[in-house]
C-alpha cells in the first residue's frame, strides 16, 4: 500500500546513511516530503536529490540549539508546517564504565540525549502552531537491556525512553504524539564502526531469537506506521524492532 504518509512534511535527523537513510527512503516512498538533516551534508544532499516529493537536505548538528532554530525556521518558511520528526541521529562508542572518560560520556549524551530533547522542543513549537504531528525517537534495545560494553550509549538510550514518555504526556493536549522505537542488531555502518571486525550475521544469529540481523528497512517500516495516521491513538508507546531479543 502506497501513500501512507502522503503530503506529510517530515524531518529525519542523521538521515544521510544507515537507518536514517532507510527511514528517509521509506517515508518518501510512502508520499512524504522528507528533509534529510545530517552533518554529512554532501551525502544528505545526494540522498535528497534521489527522493521524490520535493525532498531537500540541510547540514544539521542535533546538539546545537542554533541549528535546530535554523532548521525549523526553514521548514516553516518552505512548507508552513511540520507533520513529523524522526530523532534518529546518534553515536555508539564501545567502552565500559572504567574505559569511559568524561569527554566520551558528554559527547554521547550531547548527541543521543540532548539532541533528542532539542529536537522535540524545536519541532513541537511548529507542530503546535499547525495542529499537531508525530515525533518518533530512536532508542535501542540497550535502552531496555543494558549493555555494559556501551556504558554512555546505554545511559543515553534509557534517557530517550523516559523523555519520550514525559513528552508524550506533555504534548498530547496539542495533538502531538511521541513514541519510541528500539532497534536491535541492525546491519548498518554504525554497528560495524562501533565494533570493528564484527561478524554481524554470526553475532545476530546467536543473539537474536529470529536468528538473523535486522535490516534498516525493517525499522523504517515501523517509523512509517508511527508517523502515519494509522497510529493516531498511539502515544508514549515503545516498539522494539529486535527479532525478539528483549523478550
Amino acid at each position: 500500500m502506497n501513500g501512507r504518509v502522503a503530503g506529510k512534511v517530515v524531518i529525519v535527523t542523521g538521515g544521510a546513511r544507515g537507518q536514517g537513510a532507510a527511514h528517509a527512503r521509506r517515508l518518501a516512498g510512502e508520499g512524504a516530503c522528507v528533509i534529510v538533516a545530517d552533518l554529512r551534508e554532501d551525502q544528505a544532499q545526494a540522498l535528497a536529490a534521489d527522493l521524490p516529493n520535493g525532498a531537500w537536505a540541510m547540514r544539521h548538528d542535533v546538539a546545537n540549539p542554533a541549528d535546530w532554530d535554523r532548521l525549523i525556521a526553514r521548514v516553516g518558511e518552505r512548507h508552513g508546517r511540520l507533520d513529523g520528526l524522526v530523532n534518529n541521529a546518534g553515536i555508539a562508542i564501545m567502552a565500559d564504565l572504567g574505559a569511559t572518560d568524561l569527554a566520551t560520556y558528554q559527547r554521547t549524551i550531547s548527541i543521543n540525549q540532548t539532541g533528542t530533547y532539542l529536537g522535540m522542543a524545536a519541532a513541537s513549537s511548529l507542530m503546535k502552531a499547525t495542529g499537531g504531528g508525530s515525533i518518533v525517537n530512536i532508542s535501542s534495545i540497550a535502552g531496555i537491556k543494558a549493555d555494559p560494553l556501551f556504558f554512555a550509549y546505554t545511559a543515553s538510550k534509557w534517557a530517550v525512553r523516559g523523555m519520550t514518555r514525559a513528552a508524550a504526556r506533555s504534548l498530547a493536549p496539542d495533538r502531538i504524539r511521541v513514541n519510541v522505537v528500539m532497534p536491535g542488531i541492525i546491519d548498518t555502518p554504525m554497528l560495524t564502526e562501533a565494533v570493528p571486525g564484527l561478524d554481524v550475521a554470526g553475532f545476530a544469529a546467536g543473539a537474536t531469537p529470529l536468528g538473523r540481523a535486522g535490516q534498516p528497512d525493517e525499522v523504517a517500516m515501523a517509523i512509517v506506521y508511527l508517523i502515519s495516521d494509522e497510529s493516531a491513538f498511539v502515544t508514549g508507546a515503545e516498539l522494539a524492532v529486535d527479532g525478539g531479543i528483549v523478550a
